[in-house]
This record gives C-alpha cells, structure tokens and sequence, in this order.
C-alpha cells in the first residue's frame, strides 16, 4: 500500500472537486492556482497510485488518459457526455452477465472489463 502524503491527498481532494473526468495537466493548473508547489509528475503519479487502488477511474479519449474521483470498491460503468464531459456511474447487470459468459465460452477466468459509454447528455442533447 502505498503512503499517504500531502501532495496525493491534494489530488484526491482536487479530483474529488472536479467534474467529469479531468487531464493531469488541467487538474496540476488547478492545483497550482490554488497556491500549490506541486509538480505535474507528482500529478501524473497520484493519479496513476489512485487510479490503480480503485479510487479513481481513468479512461483514453483522443489519446489523453482522463480521470474522476470514483466510488471505491465498486465496480461501475460509465454514461460520459462527448460534449460537456458530464458522467454517470451505472450498474450493467446484462454487460456483467455477458462478459461472464463469453470469457467462460473461451475458457478464461476471471474476467475483467471495461465499459464506457459515450453520447450526448440530456442538456446537450437538447442544444
């Protein structure tokens, strides 16, 4: 387990206050507007140590890893707005089920997956 120091406590609380899924460049620039010293490989870093303990979700959009702070310990998918970038964790029982069943079909174990949904939200949607 990795320890708990200033600067990942400040990315987890300033992730925690973004919306939607951030860059570790524009999450560094917040920091360091709010009077930070840190580094944006100390970011790049934090994000990564939180993202692989579960507390954080990442996804690649146009070549860039994303992220937002996530609910530990629960697995999730996600509705993410191409527009404003608005995310939704959702539950896909049938997504679970198949992903189950076609790993099983293959004879693997223990599957583990990844779904993000894109679209456009309600409020996009309507512009």
């Amino acid at each position: 387990m990795k320890r708990n120091t200033w600067q990942r406590e400040a990315v987890r609380d300033a992730l925690t206050q973004s919306e939607g899924f951030v860059s570790a460049q524009s999450l560094h620039t917040a920091l360091r507007d709010a009077g930070s010293s840190i580094g944006l490989a100390t970011v790049y870093r934090a994000l990564a140590d939180l993202a692989g303990a579960g507390d954080a979700d990442s996804l690649q959009q146009d070549g860039e890893s994303l992220f937002r702070a996530c609910t530990p310990d629960s697995h999730h998918h996600h509705l993410i707005c191409r527009n404003c970038g608005t995310t939704v964790e959702i539950k896909a029982d049938a997504v679970e089920e198949w992903a189950k069943n076609v790993a099983a079909e293959h004879g693997f174990t223990q599957p583990h997956h990844i779904v993000d949904v894109f679209g456009l939200c309600p409020a996009c949607s309507s512009t």
